[in-house]
C-alpha cells in the first residue's frame, strides 16, 4: 500500500463516524411492515428513511458511527401510503417525517457522550407494535418491548381498527395533553414529573422501556462504540 494511501487509511480511522455501523432489521410479525426512520438533525442521515419488510424478513442497511435517530414500524399500509398505524406521509421513504403516534420507538445515539452508544426502547409516543434493541458481537444488554401492550391498553387511551380491535395505544400525553402526563410547564423535571396511573400500565408491560420521558433509570442503555444491532419487530 502506498504511504499516502496508508496516511489516508489511518487517519480516517482517528475521524468520529468515520466507521459504518450495521443494523439488520427483523420481522418477526404475522404481516408486512414498513419501517420508518427519522435521522436526528445535525446527525448524518441514515441510507435510507423506509422500506418494506415482509414478515419474516431480514434487510440491513449500514450507517455512519455517529448516527442518530429513531426507528419504528408502519403498519397497515395501502397503495399510497395512508398507513393505520406509525404514518410519516404518502411514500415509501419518510423524507424527514416521525412517525405518526401513538408508535413505539428504537432510538439511538451512537458514539455519545464518554464514546459510549446509548439506547432505548422507548412508549413516551405510546405503543403500536413490541419491538426490540440487540447488540452484536459484544456483552452489552439487550433491551426490548415484548408485551402486546394493545390487550392491555385503557379504554381511554385505545385507537380501534376498523373491525373495532385496538391497533395502538396513546400516551396519556398524547390522549389527554396535560402537563402532569407531559412532563411540561411546572413538570418539566425529573423530581416534578412521576409515574402515573397510565405510565405504569406500560411500565408494567415493558420493564425496560421508557413509560414517561423522565423514565431514564431502567431505561437507557449503552454499549461500547463499534457495536452493530439488531432491530427486532415483534421479538
Amino acid at each position: 500500500m502506498e504511504p499516502m494511501v496508508l496516511y489516508i487509511f489511518f487517519f480516517s480511522l482517528m475521524i468520529p463516524g468515520s466507521f459504518s455501523i450495521t443494523f439488520t432489521f427483523k420481522n418477526n410479525c404475522p404481516s408486512t411492515i414498513w419501517p420508518g426512520i427519522l435521522t436526528t438533525p445535525g446527525k448524518p442521515l441514515f441510507p435510507t428513511s423506509g422500506f418494506e419488510l415482509a414478515t419474516g424478513a431480514l434487510q440491513s442497511s449500514d450507517a455512519p458511527a455517529g448516527w442518530g435517530g429513531r426507528f419504528w414500524a408502519r403498519t397497515g399500509c395501502d397503495g399510497q401510503f395512508t398507513c393505520t398505524t406509525g404514518n410519516c406521509g404518502p411514500a415509501l421513504q419518510c423524507n424527514g417525517a416521525g412517525g405518526s403516534p401513538p408508535v413505539t420507538l428504537a432510538e439511538l445515539n451512537l458514539n455519545g457522550d464518554g464514546g459510549k452508544d446509548f439506547y432505548d426502547v422507548s412508549l413516551v409516543d405510546g405503543f403500536n407494535l413490541p419491538v426490540s434493541i440487540t447488540p452484536k458481537e459484544v456483552s452489552c444488554i439487550s433491551t426490548t418491548c415484548s408485551a402486546d401492550v394493545n390487550s392491555l391498553c385503557s379504554p381511554d387511551l385505545s385507537v380501534k381498527g376498523s373491525d373495532g380491535r385496538t391497533i395502538a395505544c396513546k400516551s396519556a400525553c398524547l390522549a389527554f395533553n396535560q402537563p402532569q402526563y407531559c412532563c411540561s410547564g411546572e413538570f418539566a423535571s425529573p423530581d416534578k414529573c412521576q409515574p402515573t396511573n397510565y405510565s405504569t400500565i406500560f411500565k408494567n408491560a415493558c420493564p425496560q422501556a421508557y413509560s414517561y420521558a423522565f423514565d431514564d433509570k431502567t431505561s437507557l442503555f449503552t454499549c461500547p462504540v463499534g457495536a452493530n444491532y439488531i432491530i427486532t419487530f415483534c421479538p
